[in-house]
């Protein structure tokens, strides 16, 4: 039987493609909901991109209509579209000849987490103003951003917090692709962070960002909602809408498995003439990830306060710069950081706030809690220091709650500050992390007066990739702005031969051609010319 034996009539196409081209309009005007991937298995149906070829479009879609399809996504700047339809219709539809191919809808993530190293369980400093340390790192004090309003920077992401005390006041616009919130809201957090390394104001509150002064034009292509994942169709079409927004610098902090639609995508936006700059992943394997594995695109890793290599960051032959990517102090939106103080007997020790743990401060003598493994009263009153190993942190905040502990501090049992969560279960009593070194230095003053403070901030320290990626972005813009006949492919030539040569000499795999250098491209331009 062939796929078109189930169209019986030619009403019957009439009625399936206007079905099928009224869920495209509607996609086109605002995001659909999608299945999740569990409905989608429940119901035997799987979601593709559909690329069509050249004037097909109509029949291509009459053909997935036919078959049960849904448009979810519409791509007609890229000629496909991305629809869930019945795993069976697959086989018929790949015969179609309308069809160019048929590729799986991949995820795509957020390179972005909450910050678990020492530098980030410092207290959040946001009077006076705090200077993150990236931002000298890369430069972007030695180069003013007064020519920067004739830049327009696209940041693919979670969206962008207009009501941030540090964010409110820049140029920007953008749309959004998702069903949570507006693309001036950010669920999870993400393109919030992203957005204030970029273009955090100067304004005498919390941060500034790589250009500080309200210069640049901002455009924000929401494609991740709270759960911080989005298929490839979804980041496709904010590559469009870039695109269509005259981007001259795209930083898309995500990446996933290879999409060639999603590529279609990137060459377009490309050859417009923008610089597309990616985040290299934080698998901290040799996996490439997309899109920073595409040629024209780059590739970003990430490097600590000491330009050392992050453990996390993915390394192979694709990676092109390095940028500030492990306890990266930026903006999240208002009221969702935590700023976390610990101190006992006088003595400060820095702390992380477990995942999930109510935001209050207690003070009270410290206990040694073991494990926590077991109710033990006679912590009644008195702060848990409790050893990480055995039972979730969970149940050890749990037992410490149910003793009649005020508070909980799990020590760490190897080398390093760890990160934690509650897991979903709702504590009354504050909790946090600290490293095993801290951990033994607290075991010497049990007894002692011990403060433990968890307070709403408007900031946040995260570790990733996702932190490198906008310090290269917003760079690139900053430096393009002095020369704007500069083509992309000329700036993005001076980016690589000014960075700052780390790991082995030249090129390799770890830091690409080394960490993005602001005053250095300048003065190359300026000396040499565009790209030289």
């Amino acid at each position: 039987m062939t796929f078109y034996s189930h169209v019986r009539t030619a009403a019957a196409i009439g009625l399936a493609v206007a079905a099928l081209t009224a869920g495209a309009n509607a996609s086109a005007q605002a995001p659909i909901k999608a299945l999740t991937a569990a409905e989608l298995r429940s119901q035997g149906k799987t979601r593709v991109i559909i690329a069509f070829k050249p004037g097909a479009a109509v029949a291509a879609r009459a053909a997935a209509a036919a078959a049960g399809g849904r448009v979810v996504v519409d791509l007609d700047d890229v000629d496909a579209f991305a629809v869930e339809l019945p795993r069976k219709a697959l086989a018929a539809l790949q015969r179609s000849r309308h069809v160019d191919y048929i590729e799986e809808d991949v995820p795509r993530y957020a390179f972005g987490m909450a910050s678990a190293t020492a530098a980030a369980a410092a207290s959040v400093a946001v009077t006076p103003q705090t200077v993150p340390y990236g931002i000298g790192m890369v430069q972007a004090d030695q180069v003013p951003d007064s020519l920067a309003s004739g830049r327009v920077l696209c940041i693919i992401d979670s969206g962008y917090d207009l009501a941030h005390e540090d964010l409110g006041a820049n140029t920007v616009s953008g749309v959004n692709l998702t069903t949570s919130g507006l693309w001036s809201t950010d669920e999870s957090h993400h393109g919030t962070h992203v957005a204030g390394t970029i273009a955090a104001i100067n304004n005498s509150l919390g941060v500034i960002g790589v250009l500080p002064n309200k210069q640049l034009k901002l455009y924000i292509a929401k494609v991740f909602d709270g759960g911080g994942s989005a298929s490839a169709s979804t980041i496709t079409k904010g590559i469009n809408a870039c695109r269509t927004a005259k981007a001259n610098v795209v930083s898309m902090s995500l990446g996933g498995p290879a999409s060639k639609t999603e590529e279609r995508a990137i060459n377009k936006l490309v050859a417009s003439n923008a610089l597309v700059i990616a985040a290299a992943g934080n698998a901290g394997t040799s996996a490439v990830s997309y899109p920073a594995g595409l040629a024209n695109v780059v590739s970003v890793a990430a490097v600590d306060s000491n330009k050392a290599f992050a453990s996390f960051s993915q390394f192979n032959s694709d990676v092109e710069l390095s940028g500030p990517g492990v306890g990266v102090l930026s903006t999240v939106p208002m009221g969702t950081g935590v700023d976390v103080s610990l101190s006992v007997g006088g003595t400060s020790f820095a702390a992380l706030g477990i995942d999930g743990s109510p935001v209050k401060a207690v003070t009270a003598p410290l206990a040694d809690f073991g494990l926590g493994d077991a109710v033990n009263t006679a912590v009644s009153g008195k702060v848990c220091l409790i050893a990480r190993g055995t039972i979730a942190f969970s149940d050890k905040v749990l037992n410490c709650q149910n003793s009649g502990g005020v508070g909980a501090v799990i020590y760490n049992n190897a080398p390093g500050s760890f990160g934690g969560t509650l897991g979903g279960l709702a504590t009354t009593i504050p909790s946090g992390t600290v490293s095993d070194t801290d951990g033994a230095a607290m075991k010497t003053k049990l007894g002692q007066s011990t403060t433990l403070s968890l307070a709403a901030s408007n900031y946040a320290y995260f570790d990733g990739t996702s932190m490198a990626t906008p310090h290269v972005s917003a760079v690139a813009a900053l430096v393009w702005s002095y020369f704007p006949s500069c083509t992309a492919t000329q700036i993005r030539d001076t980016l690589a031969k000014s960075a700052q040569d780390l790991g082995d000499p030249g090129r390799d795999v770890h830091y690409g051609f080394g960490l993005v250098q602001a005053k250095s491209a300048y003065d190359r331009i300026n000396t040499l010319g565009c790209g030289k």
